[in-house]
């Protein structure tokens, strides 16, 4: 039987939704070259916004449309949030962030029994669910989860309740899972979570991996600036494994706006911990979050978040357009900012972000840097560096090799590079 499976959001999804799939290839399953004539479809969903639950039900109904006869799961964080609302729609295993290692089990059950099967618990106690898996199907980095959940309880945020309180691997186990991928072939492992700062050892943990041989490349999905300790500075000074790029969320450039979010630092703090990196890697890629149009923020407030950007100069802001979250405490605040007011402030900061986005990548041209091949076509290859620029190279080069590029130009957002001979 062909199986078929439909990742959305974040990083932490397309792990779990690799282990998925490794599980079902162990028992015998065949994986789909797309959706159609697919005997069975998994949809790993999202809720980080209103916009990513109503793609989440659209891919949903399409699947459903296009095979009606296919076995659908659905998993992830749309349906531990929405569950009633999924029940709906004709769903054959209907799970929440929980048992998605027993989604193999689950599917054989079904179709000896054919019962629906709806199953949630509450995720705030927990224990990490183990995953592991040692090869990914069609990557050239592999993410590898090392924590789940988060206890900030940000005001604007869901995903403490949907994803439920923090939660680590086992430090060995962690390492023994790279080891395997490394040994596997990849060069790039990507430590990823909701909240991948908090594991009580990273430094450690980093430190550990980088005696990998094989492995190159360490890079952090993400990390919170009050998670970065002298510890994880000392090991980004002397650790050249790290990836020269740090993505570490603002959400807004308002000391007023960051309290009401309930974020943990002001902008003096935060804009201290990225000096203090800059201090030990000058030319870091540091990209951010950005949320626009929060229940409470002034004409006044944003224009602070635009002068915040500007005097950071981050390598690129992904801004978001702010999206109440029944059940948060943003959505009981009052002083909507209107849908006009969202759009044009979204505009604006979007503007702000490719014009430093540019400028960081033009301090590039001219220079050598390594690049690691991920895509390769008939006229041109594809790859990224250590810092997260992606390079285009008009030759037809090795995958998953590293190669040696002088940054020739850039157009617009585009970067393209020759291979040094």
């Amino acid at each position: 039987m062909k199986i078929w499976i439909e990742t959305l959001g974040c990083k932490v999804n397309t792990y779990e939704s690799e282990v998925i799939k490794s599980l079902f290839l162990k028992d015998n399953y065949e994986i789909a070259f797309g959706p159609e004539n697919t005997d069975i479809f998994v949809v790993n969903t999202c809720s980080v916004t209103n916009q990513a639950d109503s793609k989440s039900r659209k891919v949903i109904r399409s699947l459903k449309r296009l095979n009606p006869n296919a076995i659908m799961v659905v998993c992830g964080c749309s349906s531990q949030h929405h569950q009633e609302e999924l029940e709906s729609l004709g769903i054959d295993i209907l799970i929440g962030n929980k048992d998605k290692t027993k989604i193999v089990e689950l599917v054989n059950n079904f179709k000896n029994n054919h019962e629906k099967v709806i199953s949630f618990s509450n995720l705030q106690n927990e224990e990490f669910e183990d995953m592991s898996i040692t090869n990914y199907y069609d990557r050239t980095r592999a993410f590898v989860k090392i924590q789940d959940g988060c206890n900030n309880y940000c005001t604007y945020c869901i995903i403490p309740y949907i994803r439920g309180n923090i939660r680590n691997k086992d430090f060995d186990k962690a390492v023994n899972e790279i080891k395997d991928l490394a040994s596997n072939g990849f060069k790039e492992i990507v430590l990823t979570g909701i909240h991948t700062g908090s594991y009580p050892r990273f430094a450690e943990l980093i430190k550990e991996i980088s005696k990998i041989d094989n492995l190159e490349r360490i890079r952090i999905s993400s990390i919170e600036a009050t998670e970065i300790d002298d510890e994880f500075l000392e090991e980004l000074k002397n650790n050249p494994k790290i990836c020269n790029h740090l993505h570490i969320p603002i959400q807004s450039g308002s000391n007023d706006v960051l309290k009401k979010m309930n974020r943990k630092y002001d902008i003096s703090e935060y804009i201290g911990i990225i000096d203090k990196i800059r201090t030990i890697r000058p030319d870091i890629n540091i990209t951010t979050d950005l949320i626009v149009g929060f229940p409470t923020e002034t004409e006044e407030n944003f224009n602070e978040s635009l002068e915040t950007v500007k005097k950071i100069k981050f390598g690129k802001v992904h801004v978001f357009p702010f999206s109440k979250r029944d059940g948060t405490g943003a959505a009981r605040m009052k002083n909507i900012v209107s849908d006009t007011a969202k759009k044009e402030r979204t505009h604006k900061m979007i503007e702000l972000s490719n014009k430093l986005e540019e400028e960081y990548y033009q301090k590039f041209v001219g220079k050598v840097l390594n690049v690691l091949i991920e895509e390769v076509f008939d006229n041109n290859s594809v790859g990224h560096t250590s810092n997260y620029m992606k390079v285009i190279i008009e030759e037809k080069l090795e995958h998953n090799k590293d190669y040696l590029v002088k940054i020739k130009k850039i157009d617009g957002l585009n970067i393209y590079g020759e291979l040094v001979k």
